[in-house]
């Protein structure tokens, strides 16, 4: 997957392949190639992600049983997330901490 895009806004979880589709096609501009869009409910108890894998699309869903994934509010209408902020927020940890935002140097 060459990037991961992250929407602010939350999305009706009954959304289907279409309607995501359509919703990735306003927030983003276009839906590329090798790229994955992912979208919270308001509760960001539930989380959908659209991948165009080049020939088609393709719709998951993950909800976690207890808490919430962390969800950016304050931020402006997307985020481009790195492989592995996306493997921290799929498991609910704080992402935003993972990479550069997370590095320690020596003062």
């Amino acid at each position: 997957m060459e990037a991961v895009w992250l929407a602010i806004d939350p999305l009706d979880m009954r959304s289907g392949s279409e309607a995501a589709l359509a919703r990735v096609v306003h927030v983003f501009g276009s839906a590329r190639p090798h790229h994955a869009y992912l979208f919270a409910n308001r509760r960001a108890n539930r989380m959908k992600v659209l991948v165009h894998d080049g020939i088609g699309v393709w719709l998951a869903a993950r909800r976690l049983n207890q808490g919430k994934f962390v969800w950016p509010k304050d931020a402006s209408g997307t985020l481009a997330l790195t492989h592995e902020q996306l493997d921290a927020l799929v498991l609910g940890l704080p992402w935003q901490r993972i990479g550069e935002a997370g590095v320690i140097t020596v003062l």
